[in-house]
């Protein structure tokens, strides 16, 4: 393969996965890691994609949100395994806050009916919550993104303002250890970023994709994380990494 056309797939790759490894890379195209290294930097001074600690991002419509249903089925059985772990954090009476990721979506639907207040920006958690008669449901409102079924802008953010709550439950699309936590939609990180605000506690609910990976709206440091819930792929350099930031990380097997 000459390396003009290793370069067009490799972009073309990054774009289909949004985020990938530079050891991935390397088995695809079945060159070395270094070789992929000086690739990446190259696609990058070309304004292709970004690097990233470890891989590469896509900069492809950056501030565009996914779809739902296309959320819905990526990484789906890690995001699930992650929601369980997390609903056994949720205690009768607690006050919690759920952002509008897919993984909060999986945390709704397992959430056993318990007297609770859920304070949400999700049309589909709250929906999915309304079918549990003890939990008590608080939309944000806001301006709709159609895409993710969620609210979001000053509104929203206002509304939010007007609570405190025990535990936020928030995901995001990249964890970086230096750059913290970000996401590929301002409104979105700017909403995540007042959750955590209002909570005593922000639990992370990331599978092992979202590491490394450095978006264009930072929410937040990740001192600022009390806990990580995540898959068992993630590299022991993030776990490690975690830990000296006095993170408490919590891995799920897949």
């Amino acid at each position: 393969m000459l390396v003009a056309e290793r370069h067009r797939k490799i972009v073309d790759v990054v774009n289909e996965k949004l985020s990938v490894r530079v050891t991935e890379l390397s088995k695809i195209f079945k060159v070395t890691e270094e070789t992929i290294r000086r690739d990446l930097e190259k696609l990058e001074k070309e304004n292709l994609l970004r690097r990233s600690h470890g891989g590469a991002v896509s900069i492809q419509d950056e501030q565009t949100e996914v779809s739902y249903t296309e959320r819905e089925i990526t990484n789906a059985a890690q995001k699930r395994a992650i929601a369980i772990e997390a609903v056994k954090l949720i205690e009768p009476g607690d006050q919690i806050v759920l952002d509008a990721s897919t993984t909060a979506w999986y945390m709704a639907k397992e959430m056993p009916d318990l007297p609770l207040t859920v304070l949400t920006n999700s049309i589909k958690v709250a929906v999915e919550l309304s079918k549990k008669e003890q939990v008590r449901v608080i939309s944000t409102g806001g301006m709709l993104q159609p895409k993710s079924l969620s609210y979001v802008g000053p509104l929203a953010e206002r509304s939010l303002n007007m609570y405190h709550v025990n535990k936020a439950f928030i995901s995001c699309k990249g964890v970086h250890i230096d750059a913290g936590l970000s996401d590929s939609n301002e409104w979105q990180a700017l909403l995540k970023k007042q959750m955590m605000f209002i909570a005593d506690q922000t639990i992370l609910l990331a599978d092992s994709t979202k590491f490394g990976v450095r978006t264009f709206a930072q929410i937040k440091e990740i001192q600022n994380i009390g806990r990580v819930i995540t898959d068992d792929s993630i590299a022991d350099s993030y776990s490690r990494a975690l830990e000296e930031k006095g993170v408490q990380l919590q891995i799920v097997k897949i």
